[in-house]
């Protein structure tokens, strides 16, 4: 479970977002067997994505987020939903590197930044909205500073952090986003700028801290005025239906060789790595619980 407070500062100049994703990353690790630097990865863009995820106004509306940046953890791929169900996964869950410094894990190094970030927004209309920009340093919070403000043309402030503990579990994990609103004075905006410096060691703002303690202790001499509080947590839609009906969108013949060579067919999602066996074409037209144990996979979605 995520925490997220909306609220705004400056007598109503300047959005002020923070997000407490510890849970969420906890169960990222968990479920993917994350070292710290692919948990610290996947999380601040967990964390992106659920403010991402605000926005989506209607019960169907979903959006995805693509991080290629070449680096040794692969592609980074989030998405979220209009209930802020959160998923996501990275290419290499173990990947790890020597530390930038002490404490400091090298997620740019990690990600790489000779690459895109690529957010899809499927809002129910004739086509899905699609806005790409480049990665700044594969640190992750940049990049998304980067991405609106080119592709949603709103300057932001981003803060975003990870920190993991030494038995490889999310101590605390986060991050705080500023958006002045159109009406905001120059004046305004200086002072924001101002704030930045407050926000560069996040994660350690939520250890021991509840999203609105976090906010107080940001924004209390600011003005701030608290709008809303949601919860967001990770939830993958992944379900034996679901990957059956993936399935029959494959050729007959292809899916009868497969039968025939490997005698089933074991799809693995990539978002909660949930396993699925179908030994029978038969049981694509059904969602019959699997009753022997799998093979190994011949097919990932």
């Amino acid at each position: 479970m995520a925490d997220i407070i909306q609220g705004l500062i400056f007598e109503g100049a300047v959005s002020a977002t923070v997000l407490k994703t510890t849970d969420v990353v906890n169960t990222a690790v968990r479920l993917h067997g994350l070292s710290p630097l692919a948990a610290a990865a996947l999380g601040r863009t967990l964390t992106a994505t659920a403010f991402l995820g605000l926005s989506l106004k209607n019960p169907t509306d979903k959006l995805s987020v693509t991080v290629r940046g070449g680096g040794p953890l692969g592609n980074i791929v989030t998405a979220c939903d209009a209930g802020l169900h959160l998923r996501g996964y990275v290419d290499r869950p173990d990947c790890d590197l020597p530390l930038k410094r002490p404490g400091k894990l090298d997620v740019g190094a990690g990600v790489g930044k000779e690459g895109t970030l690529t957010v899809i927004k499927d809002l129910g209309l004739k086509e899905p909205f699609s806005a790409r920009s480049p990665l700044v340093s594969g640190e992750i919070a940049e990049d998304f500073a980067l991405y609106f403000t080119q592709s949603e043309q709103t300057p932001s402030a981003v803060a975003l952090g990870v920190l993991m503990g030494r038995t490889g579990k999310c101590r605390a994990a986060g991050g705080v986003i500023l958006q002045p609103l159109p009406f905001c004075p120059e004046e305004t905006l200086k002072k924001t700028e101002e704030l930045v410096p407050r926000l560069s060691d996040v994660s350690r703002l939520f250890a021991g801290r509840s999203p609105r303690e976090a906010a107080e202790a940001l924004f209390s001499d600011c003005g701030l005025q608290i709008l809303s509080e949601r919860k967001a947590a990770f939830r993958c839609n992944c379900s034996r239906a679901r990957i059956a009906g993936l399935l029959r969108g494959i050729r007959p013949e292809e899916l009868e060789t497969m039968f025939r060579e490997d005698g089933q067919i074991e799809v693995v999602c990539h978002f909660c790595g949930k396993k699925y066996l179908f030994t029978s074409p038969d049981e694509l037209s059904g969602s019959r619980p699997q009753r022997r144990p799998p093979k190994e996979s011949a097919c990932r979605t």
